[in-house]
């Protein structure tokens, strides 16, 4: 169903995917997910204001791994559709966009200590704030070192051109970046679990401030949607 302000969520196999879709609906915006290789009309049919890209267990070198489709990169470029990738949608995006991906060597799953240098991707990412110990942080009631949770191999050793990094971790030196100028952004953390200290307000923000997306929606609203759909459908029969 064509939403007017919808994000669609791209599926990499992560465990945490159908969390990611809650967290966005609890954020009042409305989303849908799609499989990575969904055809590419039927996701543009869906008319997304930002794209979700999803953890996953792959490696982007692995033979038969996921891959991002061009659309995605295509609808930014076209259209300033903002991006957001998380862990293995990082390193997705990072290869895709000239950026180099690594084995780690160790592999970083649980708590990890963030320390965040930039505190846009928890504010409005399209209004440059300062650096950390600002008082957006503050207000937000967020400080650095942030806890998040991490579930990774990989790591992002060389950035994209036009990134920069806001955050790291002890085993994650680019645990997060930004491209301001078109867009895109990237953790390597899972915001949508719980264990990550606001990662729902970072969630809540790409959606709402970053995508422009309203917070208007509710589970109401797809239900009346339904019911108007039918009612074009089948008419006012007695």
């Amino acid at each position: 169903m064509s939403q007017p302000h919808a994000i669609a969520i791209l599926d990499f196999g992560s465990q945490f995917s159908q969390l990611i879709a809650r967290r966005v609906r609890e954020a009042n915006v409305y989303c849908e997910l799609f499989p990575w290789d969904a055809p590419r009309e039927k996701v543009l049919a869906f008319n997304p204001k930002g794209f979700i890209l999803s953890g996953g267990h792959n490696s982007v070198y692995e033979q038969g791994a996921p891959t991002l489709p061009d659309y995605v990169v295509q609808h930014n470029a076209e259209h300033g559709t903002p991006i957001l990738g998380i862990c293995y949608g990082m390193q997705l995006l990072t290869y895709k966009l000239g950026g180099i991906v690594a084995a780690s060597s160790h592999r970083e799953y649980g708590y990890a200590r963030l320390e965040i240098s930039d505190w846009r991707l928890w504010q409005s990412a399209r209004s440059p704030q300062p650096a950390a110990s600002n008082p957006i942080a503050q207000s937000l009631d967020l400080k650095s070192p942030l806890q998040v949770w991490m579930s990774h191999g990989d790591r992002i050793e060389k950035m994209p051109p036009g990134f920069r990094s806001i955050a790291h971790s002890n085993n994650s030196p680019i645990g997060a970046m930004v491209d301001d100028a078109r867009h895109i952004y990237a953790v390597q953390f899972h915001p949508e679990v719980d264990h990550t200290h606001g990662g729902r307000k970072l969630l809540a923000n790409f959606v709402q401030n970053v995508c422009g997306i309203a917070p208007d929606w509710t589970p109401k609203n797809i239900i009346e949607e339904s019911v108007d759909k039918i009612r074009a459908q089948v008419g006012d029969r007695q």
